[in-house]
């Protein structure tokens, strides 16, 4: 006798994101997993105790997996001062700060941050002007992108920075003409003040994992790639809170961990690391991967790039970023991290930062052979042509960042002037990486920039920001590179399972998989390509459990 289905979905579209192309209709899970795929015939699974989900017409897809977050800085935004997400003018920002500043009197600092660079001249806020509001408290406020902070006078003067100070060989503080610090600081400068600040307690760090998971999972994530765990900055080490989560049975979402590579440190640090994999582990959660950040943002020269940036008139400067991990060291330290089974998991923005990445890989292959860790570079947001086939031929994924590839205020202010036209054209080349056979995943980056998957393929396809998430119209951004819409939803499910190393057990709709499924509002099949952005999630499901439910 056939066994009755736990849950069945019906009525509506199913996009499997397989390789088979037939639109399914149904689903049925039990036990945590897909016992059937197909149309009516799997309504037969049906029982006096199975629970229905009438899609009625709205789309099954996979839960959404996320292959670069932060979510404990997320849900650390969530509790503290969070400029993220407004159309931010300096008032605003300003006005917002002042309310929180004082709706909490008694605390020792002002925490918070995610304000845009383009809101400020330059990039670069004041301290003065944050002085107006916060005259008797140190505040630092990060920028929405985390490599650079704003600043007022007392945290300056609380960490000693004055004009004699120097800039630290991984950052730089903003000065006036006179030399004195104007109150932002960019990259490795912002540790001469974060170092000072309160520590963020154990019961912080887990009310963060959770409020992440919860925001993640209301954009239908269901799995992620944390892209910092340990000893970042003054966020705390996120992953005994993971772990404590796990322990406790409350962590829902698949989580892979990356480890932070300290770039204050050497090769010295493997065995801790090794020690980290050890004990960050338990449930959904493992950290099998290590952060290498390479380099910085474009909008504050810090992206390593192969040529100098233009002084914003076209003429080059004598800057051309920064490789935070000097390649020899890189090249040394990705072999020996491959060979104790480690993926390794690189921020590389820049051509220059790209390239030492490819290269670091390449000489781990020489080495070790070739392995399934799956390394994947994440940003790419300036590729070279010559190393676009190179992601292939190294089985290096390519971690996309959709959101970020369109024209808005950051990038046609701070970014296209200092990159000239031919460089400008080389960014965020999705199309020329699919063209070229390379494997793509996708990830939001998130605090940094929006976790809704929808609005990421929206800006893949269209080439333009979704509707809501920028002020203005602008053309689409080098519209050559877009993605289909089936390539963009396969990348955020598939493509981000197999870079975490789930896609045997999740990132698909097949029998045996896990029912980590996401319900949406429509079929974004059935709409023009402009209102894709429009998509919204109404459930979510981990091993057929749901854990999200819009209006709930």
């Amino acid at each position: 006798m056939q066994q009755h289905a736990d849950l069945v979905f019906s009525g509506g579209p199913v996009f499997t994101a397989t390789t088979q192309r037939n639109r399914a209709t149904a689903v049925a899970v039990t036990g945590g997993r897909i016992v059937a795929v197909g149309h009516d015939e799997v309504r037969e699974l049906i029982g006096p105790h199975t629970e229905q989900v009438d899609l009625a017409g709205r789309m099954l897809v996979p839960g959404f997996q996320d292959a670069h977050a932060h979510p404990v800085w997320g849900g650390l935004d969530l509790m503290r001062c969070n400029l993220a997400h407004v159309f931010g003018t300096p008032q605003l920002y300003l006005d917002m700060i002042a309310e929180y500043a004082a709706a909490r009197p008694d605390d020792e600092w002002v925490l918070g941050g995610g304000w845009t660079m383009s809101a400020f001249p330059g990039g670069t806020p004041l301290a003065a002007d944050l002085d107006r509001v916060v005259p008797d408290r140190p505040a630092f406020l990060p920028n929405r992108d985390g490599h650079g902070a704003w600043v007022n006078s007392v945290a300056l003067r609380l960490a000693g920075i004055d004009r004699h100070t120097p800039d630290p060989a991984d950052g730089r503080i903003e000065r006036d003409a006179d030399g004195n610090p104007s109150g932002t600081l960019h990259e490795g400068a912002m540790s001469l003040v974060n170092r000072l600040l309160p520590r963020t307690t154990d019961d912080e760090l887990q009310q963060a994992v959770l409020l992440g998971q919860e925001f993640l999972h209301s954009y239908g994530v269901t799995g992620w790639q944390d892209a910092i765990v340990g000893s970042y900055g003054d966020a705390g080490d996120a992953g005994p809170a993971y772990v404590q989560a796990a322990e406790r049975g409350l962590l829902t979402g698949r989580v892979v961990g990356a480890i932070w590579w300290d770039r204050t440190r050497g090769l010295e640090q493997i065995d801790d690391l090794v020690a980290k994999r050890e004990a960050y582990r338990g449930g959904r959660f493992a950290s099998t991967s290590i952060k290498l950040m390479q380099d910085g943002v474009p909008e504050n020269f810090t992206a390593s790039m192969l040529e100098p940036y233009c002084d914003g008139h076209g003429h080059p400067s004598d800057n051309s970023g920064i490789s935070f991990i000097a390649p020899e060291v890189l090249n040394e330290a990705v072999p020996r991290l491959d060979a104790l089974g480690f993926q390794a998991h690189f921020h590389a923005i820049g051509d220059r930062a790209v390239r030492e990445c490819l290269d670091a890989v390449e000489h781990a292959i020489t080495r070790n052979g070739r392995s399934d860790h799956r390394h994947h570079i994440s940003h790419i947001q300036v590729i070279h042509p010559d190393d676009l086939h190179r992601f292939r031929e190294l089985d290096v994924v390519a971690n996309m960042q959709m959101l970020w590839a369109a024209y808005e205020p950051q990038m046609v202010e701070l970014t296209l002037p200092f990159l000239g036209d031919e460089r400008a054209a080389w960014q965020y080349p999705f199309g020329d990486l699919l063209r070229s056979g390379a494997v793509l995943a996708a990830g939001s980056d998130w605090s940094v920039t929006s976790p809704n998957p929808m609005s990421a393929i929206h800006t893949a396809v269209n080439r333009k920001s979704a509707p809501g998430l920028e002020e203005g119209e602008y053309d689409p951004f080098y519209i050559g590179q877009r993605l289909d819409l089936g390539t963009a939803l396969t990348a955020y499910t598939a493509g981000s399972a197999y870079v975490n190393h789930l896609d045997d057990l999740t990132g698909t709709i097949e029998v045996g998989k896990y029912a980590d499924l996401t319900v949406l509002d429509r079929d974004p099949f059935a709409a023009p390509d402009d209102e894709i952005g429009l998509t919204t999630v109404e459930q979510t499901f981990v091993e057929g459990e749901r854990v999200y439910a819009s209006g709930s």
